[in-house]
């Protein structure tokens, strides 16, 4: 049986965050500055996502 599917949003080195499934996220990725999660849905990511970019830490897509 699977694990369930949880999400991350990983800021690249273009200073944009994508939120990417755990499935997708590799640690010796090297475009990936900072990685905030995991979140237990998409819709979780996407809300923290918002708070980043607000606070700055993040450029909108």
């Amino acid at each position: 049986m699977n694990a369930p599917q949880t999400w991350y949003i990983v800021k690249r080195s273009a200073g944009s965050c994508e939120i990417i499934p755990s499935d997708q996220v590799d640690n010796d990725n090297l475009e990936i500055i900072e990685q905030w999660g995991p979140f237990s849905s998409q819709e979780e990511a996407i809300a923290r996502r918002v708070g980043l970019i607000r606070a700055g830490k993040c450029k909108p897509v």
